[in-house]
């Protein structure tokens, strides 16, 4: 067995992440009477992808990203509605949606079954997270979460991964892969780590510059040729 120990990102590798955000969304505008369009939901999710890309920088904090979407959401569309308590019933919806990808679980319950330990390592909100989790078929395959809240830091922070490692008996870069989906989260925090990693890549981008890709693929299930 080459890797034992998996370090895998949860949102857009595991969960498909937009078809969760957008009914958490549409339960969200059904209690605040917002109107719920297409246009409404792209202009709430470029404002959303923005201040996310500002975390992931370090430039803002997670508190400052979830309600602050919310506040230059409505000052967009000039409406007058609480941020905090939209904010509030979003996330409370997002835990509730479940939307496991193609292929996720029977992937997991193989490497499980093969003597993998799994690890989800993950930036998303912690009570949204964990919801999530213990109402998804991984819930028993998973054998510990590591939430960046917990950690006091977030991926790509090298302190995040040693947050993880830590935790986990015997992992070291001969033995732990990180597989994730974000090139600026998840590959950019496995290079800071000096972990291996497997970039995910379902729309084959290409490939940039400046990162360290030890692994490649398209499809989940590749992952089981690799590990």
């Amino acid at each position: 067995m080459r890797y034992v120990n998996l370090l895998l990102d949860a949102d857009d590798t595991l969960f498909d992440f937009p078809k969760a955000s957008a009914r958490a969304f549409s339960r969200m505008c059904q209690l605040h009477d917002i109107p719920d369009t297409p246009d409404v939901y792209q202009l709430y999710h470029q404002i959303n992808l923005e201040l996310w890309n500002a975390f992931d920088r370090g430039d803002v904090t997670k508190e400052f990203v979830t309600l602050e979407r919310y506040v230059r959401f409505f000052d967009a569309l000039h409406l007058k509605r609480d941020a905090a308590a939209c904010n509030r019933d979003y996330l409370a919806a997002l835990g509730e949606c479940v939307y496991p990808l193609p292929h996720a679980e029977d992937v997991c319950r193989t490497l499980v079954s093969r003597g993998h330990r799994l690890y989800i390592i993950t930036n998303a909100v912690a009570s949204v997270q964990r919801n999530r989790l213990q109402g998804s078929a991984f819930a028993d395959l998973i054998t510990d979460a590591f939430i960046s809240e917990d950690a006091g830091a977030s991926k790509p922070a090298r302190a995040y991964y040693d947050y993880v490692l830590a935790r986990i008996p015997g992992a070291s870069a001969e033995n732990t892969l990180a597989i994730g989906d974000s090139l600026t989260t998840d590959i950019a925090g496995a290079n800071n780590a000096g972990l291996p990693c497997c970039w995910y890549n379902p729309r084959r981008a290409p490939r940039p510059q400046g990162l360290h890709i030890d692994y490649e693929i398209q499809d989940l299930r590749a992952l089981l040729d690799l590990v």
